[in-house]
């Protein structure tokens, strides 16, 4: 794990970025595909802002995915995937067409929609009994919650499903899907990215004192783990 402590939330928009691009690259020029996943929340705010500025202007090759999303309508403001069409497709802010983003089912049961999106997901990873995402971008609750992986929850151990269903998830909407730990953890690099004072005791949790939070469960077996935290996030991380 690599904790990356930067001045302020800018310049955690322009780090996350910069780790995006260089990963993009690298996974072009090796198999000609960039397979990433988006959260929501302020990770969009992020995206939205840094990368209309990075150097790469050709995002053909890039195949975004979500980590978790809400069974909701796309233009419903809780819609992560709606988040990202008006902020990024329907601004014109970069050049990534709606046929990029690899959508959860709606209109469905939360079991169907996450069958669904891991039939989805294979199609990307012929043979393979694990995914294996060039880049996961996880977001972190006021909870220690990441994907809608919740504290205490059973998913928390599922083991044999990529993508899991949630109806009863703690924070609304209800009704949701979740890549599960298994994927989550067999990804290359896993990125989170986040700034502000009111994370810092919630960083301290994860990063200091280790508690058993989900985002603490976030272990990539052969990959690479980065906390991209600003100043006022990470005030209690400089003390240990």
């Amino acid at each position: 794990m690599t904790v990356i402590v930067v001045e302020s939330k800018d310049d955690v928009i322009s780090k996350l970025c910069e780790i995006i691009e260089t990963t993009a690259i690298e996974s072009i020029q090796n198999k000609g595909l960039f397979l990433i996943g988006f959260s929501g929340g302020s990770l969009a705010t992020f995206l939205s802002k840094g990368l209309p500025k990075i150097k790469t202007k050709d995002f053909s090759q890039w195949r975004i995915f979500f980590c978790d999303e809400r069974l909701v309508p796309v233009d419903d403001a809780d819609s992560t995937y709606g988040l990202y069409k008006r902020s990024l497709i329907d601004s014109g802010a970069v050049a990534l067409k709606e046929e990029q983003f690899i959508q959860i089912k709606q209109g469905v049961s939360a079991e169907d929609a996450a069958t669904d999106y891991a039939s989805q997901i294979s199609k990307f990873f012929p043979g393979s009994s694990l995914p294996t995402f060039d880049m996961l971008l996880l977001g972190m609750g006021p909870d220690g919650h990441t994907c809608s992986l919740f504290p205490g929850h059973p998913l928390l151990n599922e083991t044999k499903r990529w993508v899991a269903p949630i109806t009863d998830s703690p924070k609304p909407p209800p009704s949701r899907v979740t890549l599960t730990f298994p994927v989550i953890n067999n990804a290359r690099v896993c990125v989170f990215a986040t700034a502000g004072k009111e994370k810092a005791d919630m960083l301290k949790r994860i990063l200091v004192d280790q508690e058993k939070l989900p985002a603490a469960r976030v272990q990539p077996s052969t990959g690479k783990l980065l906390w991209i935290v600003d100043r006022e996030a990470g005030i209690h991380l400089n003390k240990h």
